[in-house]
């Protein structure tokens, strides 16, 4: 098998490319129809993100697992991140651990933690106070998170990072 963070990156430019067109085609339609359809289409688009990138990570959790032998891929990935002096990488992914288990779960521990952090993050999470991200906007999912493209690639990249330090201390690691 190819490398997962290859694997990764190619699995992200394509399902964010995949998912441009029937956007933009439904974006169109809805210029002259207020269709329930199309408005269910916008919306399947973006919960489609952030399955993504829920995905990814739940994967990538089980391949830090298996390659670096450990019950808790993530807290070992941390740690060698620490180890390397890393400490945007860890920051970034983190959060983005973080973003995950928020998109999953909902409120809680991680939304909090992300909460008190909102203004440093890369990425835009759903305020206790706010109940859109952008009202009016039909192709918005109820998540506490705003998985747009640049979160989905995001996502791909700090697994990419990750990997890439991991690798230079266990090369062994896939």
């Amino acid at each position: 098998m190819h490398s997962f963070t290859e694997l990764v990156d190619r699995c992200t430019t394509f399902t964010l490319e995949a998912l441009k067109e029937p956007n933009e085609k439904t974006i169109e339609a809805l210029q002259t129809s207020g269709a329930t359809t199309l408005v269910k289409a916008l919306q399947m688009i973006q919960l489609q993100k952030s399955i993504l990138a829920v995905g990814m990570f739940s994967i990538f959790e089980a391949r830090l697992q298996e390659g670096l032998r450990c019950s808790n891929g993530f807290d070992e990935a941390k740690r060698i991140l620490d180890d390397e002096g890393e400490l945007d990488i860890k920051e970034r992914f983190d959060d983005l651990f973080l973003a995950v288990n928020v998109l999953k779960h909902g409120h809680g521990r991680s939304y909090n933690a992300l909460v008190a952090k909102a203004e440093t993050l890369y990425f835009r999470i759903k305020l206790p106070d706010e109940s859109f991200f952008f009202e009016g906007d039909v192709s918005e999912v109820s998540t506490l998170v705003e998985v747009d493209d640049a979160f989905v690639q995001l996502c791909g990249d700090v697994i990419s990072d990750v990997s890439r330090v991991i690798r230079r201390v266990r090369p062994e690691f896939v």
